[in-house]
């Protein structure tokens, strides 16, 4: 029996149009996602210090971008210094311990710092007018942030072009930086006094990043400023070499 002649199956016009509409859909997709990329990489970098461009995965601090810090005053410091030191104007809100005097060791000017110590239940409000005149906002919530005011927040960020430091947790932030580990040096067996501080400074970047990024800082070096241990190091033999 001869066999039935193959034939190839058609198929109809709505099915025709459904692959198209879902073909449709998936470029416009991936052109958003194209779009979004494109516009977080245009972002403006602020001045950034070199030890902080080591560790923060865009390698500088981004104008309309967020970023937590877990707990250390001093690492929220850091990222003060750069832009404070190139004449940004920076702000710090519920931080009543903040210490003024270090800061200026640190880098940051004074002269060009607002301070908002305890704005109470108005901290949220305190923030987002600081981030419409300042170009780096410090801020330590009392509170959780509703999703509603994070992103109305995230908004007034990309808008005014300031970038945003939280010490504790926040969503949506552009990295997440911690100490792991850290020592002192100056210290002998029962004299001499704290001189420097060494510590493993770990960023993680939101989704899109490959891996977290940790770097050996100085925070801060003998000389009162933050640097990685690696140039550190190097100073010596660069200056032999160009001696």
């Amino acid at each position: 029996m001869a066999a039935a002649p193959y034939s190839p199956s058609v198929a109809s016009a709505p099915d025709i149009d459904r692959a198209e509409d879902a073909l449709s859909r998936v470029q416009e997709l991936q052109a958003r996602i194209r779009g979004m990329q494109a516009t977080k990489l245009e972002s403006p970098a602020l001045p950034t210090s070199a030890a902080m461009a080591a560790v923060l995965p865009s390698g500088a601090l981004r104008q309309g971008s967020a970023y937590s810090v877990d707990g250390s005053l001093t690492l929220a410091m850091a990222l003060l210094a750069g832009p404070s030191a190139s004449g940004a104007w920076c702000g710090v809100v519920g931080v009543p311990d903040f210490g003024a005097e270090a800061a200026a060791r640190f880098g940051v000017d004074l002269e060009r710092l607002v301070l908002v110590p305890d704005p109470g239940e108005h901290w949220l409000t305190a923030t987002a007018a600081l981030v419409d005149v300042l170009t780096v906002v410090v801020l330590r919530p009392p509170t959780r942030a509703s999703d509603t005011d994070v992103a109305r927040l995230g908004a007034r960020l990309r808008q005014r072009g300031a970038a945003l430091v939280v010490l504790g947790p926040w969503p949506q932030a552009e990295a997440r930086l911690s100490i792991s580990s850290s020592s002192w040096t100056g210290l002998g067996d029962g004299h001499g006094h704290l001189g420097a501080r060494e510590a493993t400074v770990t960023a993680i970047g939101r989704l899109g990043y490959d891996r977290p990024r940790s770097v050996r800082l100085w925070l801060p070096d003998g000389r009162q400023q933050f640097s990685t241990v690696e140039l550190q190091d190097a100073a010596p033999l660069l200056q032999a070499v160009t001696a």
